[in-house]
């Protein structure tokens, strides 16, 4: 089974690959090809950045991964040095012009795969795998790809985690900005609604578990449930909530650079992302546009707060004065 473009068209494949415009951010590379990476262009000069700071994701990308083993190895970045560790297959370089501090520069994040194993993936040159990027790209194409999904595939986000990892540094260095995500749904098991104080939690809350849950209870509820799927060979998705703690006030444009749709751009083109909510998201639709209105008033240091947060941080285009919050639905086993 194959769809072949028709051989006079001429597809431009170079676009897609780079995202955002200050801090711009170009991932490259393919699951079992040579090695996947990034190019980070638009970081401020002197920031500091140690191996630890990209560490501690690059750890976390992997940690769910590992639920079958008490082993987490350790992948060592080396400034100008060759000699460079493994973890899962993937050796990490990244290169700096001077080490422990950026210089306005781009950043280059490479590596390369030592886990290329396209044999596994051989039966799949047969047939279409469902829900797989494999029959869209041979009809957009005329290129099948097969092993691991090429481009499609979940190792891409690795040259995300890491500028993500350096985006957090710059944002809490300048404006003391916070971001956290956390598991909120694992197929049936749903957290409910104030499980979780999104002013009070905490990194290490969140990692207490491999699920990435704040809420102890409800995390063992998440693994036994992709543990009873895992055995039958099968898998389920869930949801990731999203918070940001004091954020800059005034972010995004109006139209179609709005920081909704920016946001969205962005998480929606993770593998296998299904859908995206801001603050209360579809169930805003049960209540009236009276019930849903965020309420402003003064707090006691004679700021402008609203009472509830419906609107997930931001009012009409522009992120406002409350918590920015959102949640992302992955349908599929990609939590």
């Amino acid at each position: 089974m194959r769809f072949l473009s028709p051989v006079n068209t001429i597809e431009i494949q170079a676009v897609g690959s780079t995202f955002g415009n200050y801090f711009r951010v170009t991932t490259f590379g393919e699951s079992h090809g040579g090695g996947v990476g990034c190019i980070v262009d638009g970081c401020p000069p002197r920031i500091p950045l140690s191996e630890a700071d990209l560490q501690v994701d690059l750890d976390r990308r992997v940690g769910i991964l590992m639920m079958d083993t008490v082993l987490f190895s350790h992948i060592k970045f080396h400034l100008f040095d060759a000699n460079i560790s493994v973890l899962l297959g993937l050796i990490v370089k990244i290169f700096f012009r001077r080490p422990g501090v950026t210089t306005g520069t781009p950043i280059h994040v490479f590596v390369p795969n030592t886990d290329q194993r396209g044999h596994d993936y051989k039966e799949m040159s047969i047939a279409y795998r469902p829900s797989h990027a494999d029959a869209t790209y041979d009809m957009k194409y005329g290129v099948r790809a097969v092993q691991g999904g090429g481009r499609s595939s979940a190792r891409e986000t690795i040259g995300r985690v890491a500028p993500g990892a350096i985006a957090k540094k710059i944002l809490k260095q300048f404006s003391r900005t916070e971001v956290l995500a956390y598991v909120s749904q694992v197929h049936q098991v749903l957290l409910p609604d104030g499980a979780v104080d999104h002013d009070t939690v905490t990194l290490d809350q969140i990692e207490s578990n491999i699920v990435r849950c704040p809420n102890p209870e409800y995390a063992e509820k998440m693994i036994a449930a992709i543990d009873a799927v895992r055995t039958r060979g099968d898998s389920i998705g869930g949801v990731v909530t999203c918070i940001v703690r004091n954020a800059p006030r005034g972010l995004g444009s109006p139209v179609f650079d709005k920081l909704e749709a920016e946001l969205a751009k962005a998480v929606m083109s993770l593998p296998a992302t299904k859908g995206f909510e801001f603050g209360s998201g579809f169930a805003g639709t049960f209540l009236t546009g009276i019930e849903h209105n965020d309420e402003f008033f003064t707090d006691e240091h004679g700021r402008i707060r609203t009472r509830t947060n419906r609107s997930g941080g931001i009012q009409h285009e522009y992120y406002e004065i409350v918590m920015l919050t959102y949640r992302v639905e992955y349908p599929m086993g990609k939590l």
